[in-house]
């Protein structure tokens, strides 16, 4: 499989290492000093393109890649609010295209645990939800993408909150997040469910970051010669 990957920085290089490794062909590396590069004539010598760049860069990258028929995998976050547009832009393209907030394998496993969990507590009214990240000091959004969706999966099935907010609070409707940014840290995130009783907390930790481009290779790999919007639940389950 021929790669062009858009964003140059440690995720990129993390996922130029793991494609190798799997025999793939990185044909194209666009980084912050080649930007320029990233033409219709150089992108046509892929079969796929990998996304990680900025929040104010990706939408941009992402639509330039759909409008070339290229199938496209993203994992910047923090640009949502245009995600709906993207989809719309890879259905009429009739190009592949996948969004994640997180391509790790195991992640993508906690987020299916997470919402099993949520399910399981929602008739126990006497305990309360509540939601930690840590990342590295260089993490660009607060909360994560990550956190997001893994507030959302809570939001789906614990029915008494109804919206997160990004600091303590004391109002039983609202699920906290609590973002620190401590090095090295590569990604925590923690659920824990309090009662005046007991706490459950389930954990996902990462080491390093090549969950994250493992995922996104295998994402990248699925994507080939499709069309359609699809999901690390579409790859992975």
């Amino acid at each position: 499989m021929k790669i062009a990957l858009i964003g140059y920085g440690k995720m990129g290089k993390a996922i130029e290492q793991i494609a190798r490794e799997k025999g793939h062909e990185i044909v194209l590396k666009i980084g912050s000093q080649n930007k320029n590069e990233l033409t219709k004539e150089n992108l046509q010598h892929a079969d796929v393109a990998i996304e990680f760049t900025t929040p104010e860069t990706a939408f941009e990258n992402v639509m330039f890649c759909l409008q070339n028929g290229v199938p496209t995998i993203c994992g910047s976050t923090a640009w949502l609010k245009d995600l709906p547009t993207a989809q719309k832009t890879a259905e009429e393209n009739k190009t592949g295209f996948i969004y994640a907030s997180n391509f790790s394998i195991g992640v993508n496993l906690f987020f299916a645990i997470n919402k099993y969990v949520a399910q399981l507590m929602k008739p126990h009214l006497q305990y309360d939800v509540q939601m930690e990240e840590i990342h590295h000091t260089a993490k660009l959004d607060a909360p994560s993408g990550t956190a997001v969706t893994i507030a959302q999966g809570i939001l789906e099935k614990f029915e008494r909150k109804n919206k997160w907010v990004n600091h303590p609070s004391d109002d039983a409707s609202e699920l906290s997040i609590i973002s620190k940014r401590i090095d090295p840290a590569p990604g925590t995130h923690s659920i824990n469910y309090k009662s005046d009783i007991d706490d459950i907390t389930i954990t996902h930790t990462a080491h390093n970051r090549m969950g994250f481009a493992s995922g996104a290779v295998t994402a990248a790999e699925f994507i080939k010669g499709k069309a359609g919007v699809f999901t690390m639940e579409d790859v992975l389950f």
